[in-house]
């Protein structure tokens, strides 16, 4: 072998173990989340029994609404904070209008119990006017949405605040939900009833919420603009993508996430408050970034916001079976967020 030869085969394997070491640096992430599941499923048998895998399960459609609707806007290269508290008034509102006619303390005694279709129309309504607020000052006054929906979330938690002392409620839990509703969200269709194993009803609407964001993302025109606008706004605008409509649709349809979530979560839960769904943005933020939606803008999957959702269940679900504080779940989920960032940030610089 000539020592030209030589040369290239030496550069060929170490452009292959450099390669190699790209692929695991930048899914050293999930590599670790998986590890750490492996590590609990041979400690601890349980985690991997059918009632577990249902509840790893459940957990996941119950946090995935609100995660494909940050993803559009992170996709613009933003974000949103006032995801968890629009969880919050509309899973209120969603639970003072559906509770039982003959509840004890009836938020709203003179109007009666109303028709499921209804609520979850005024509470996807309301997500979606909540998001299109955002959007309008993202777009509109150029605003960062670190800022505009940090004021949002402020509003909200107020709104809230005030809205859970209206009526007969005087700021108590809103609970004694009608059975029609909770058999609607918690209740499983035989086909999913597996004796003592059952799936609930959500589970499913979460899959067809996800086909749906899909052909969204991928098969319209509105998905086209919105990852045109999330590379280069600049580009986009020159190419006749209307800025400010593509910004308000994409924070509406996150909201109209958030809405259908809160109907969800206040029957899931059976008993609302103003901390429900505290925190949820948090969630889903480190559901996206681990799933590969890129804050560079522009870059996003909704196959990876499902896997980012599954992936940071499992290690919450994971880790209590080994002993580990749930009051550490903050730091957890604050050093994924870090590290999903900084891999994140890697890959663009890598590019560039």
């Amino acid at each position: 072998m000539s020592n030209e030869s030589k040369a290239l085969a030496a550069k060929s394997k170490s452009l292959d173990a450099k390669q190699v070491g790209n692929v695991l640096l930048n899914n050293a992430l999930i590599i670790i989340m998986l590890l750490v599941a492996a590590y609990v499923a041979v400690t601890q048998p349980s985690f991997l029994s059918p009632r577990s895998l249902v509840n790893l399960l459940s957990l996941t459609a119950a946090y995935l609404p609100v995660a494909l609707g940050i993803g559009g806007c992170i996709v613009l290269t933003g974000t949103d904070l006032s995801a968890g508290r629009a969880v919050g008034i509309t899973a209120c509102v969603s639970a003072s209008l559906l509770q039982a006619s003959d509840a004890a303390n009836k938020m709203w005694p003179n109007i009666g119990t109303l028709p499921i279709p209804v609520v979850i129309l005024i509470s996807v309504g309301l997500g979606a006017l909540i998001g299109a607020f955002n959007g309008f000052f993202v777009a509109k006054f150029k605003l960062h949405p670190f800022i505009v929906t940090l004021a949002t979330q402020l509003i909200l938690y107020t709104t809230l605040l005030l809205y859970v002392q209206q009526g007969n409620n005087k700021g108590m839990a809103i609970s004694s939900l009608a059975p029609d509703y909770r058999n609607f969200v918690v209740g499983n269709p035989p086909l999913l009833n597996f004796g003592k194993i059952q799936i609930p009803n959500y589970v499913i609407y979460a899959l067809l919420l996800t086909a749906l964001m899909w052909f969204i993302w991928n098969k319209t025109t509105f998905g086209k603009n919105m990852f045109a606008l999330g590379a280069n706004e600049e580009a986009a605008r020159v190419s006749g993508v209307n800025v400010l409509k593509t910004t308000i649709m994409v924070f509406a349809l996150a909201g109209a996430m958030y809405g259908w979530a809160g109907f969800v979560e206040s029957a899931r839960i059976a008993s609302n408050t103003a901390n429900t769904g505290v925190n949820y943005e948090l969630d889903a933020i480190a559901a996206c970034v681990i799933g590969g939606v890129s804050f560079v803008g522009g870059i996003g999957k909704i196959s990876g916001i499902v896997i980012g959702v599954l992936m940071l269940r499992l290690i919450f679900v994971a880790l209590p079976l080994v002993g580990m504080d749930q009051n550490l779940q903050y730091l957890i989920k604050g050093g994924i967020i870090l590290f999903a960032c900084a891999l994140d940030m890697r890959k663009y610089l890598v590019k560039k």
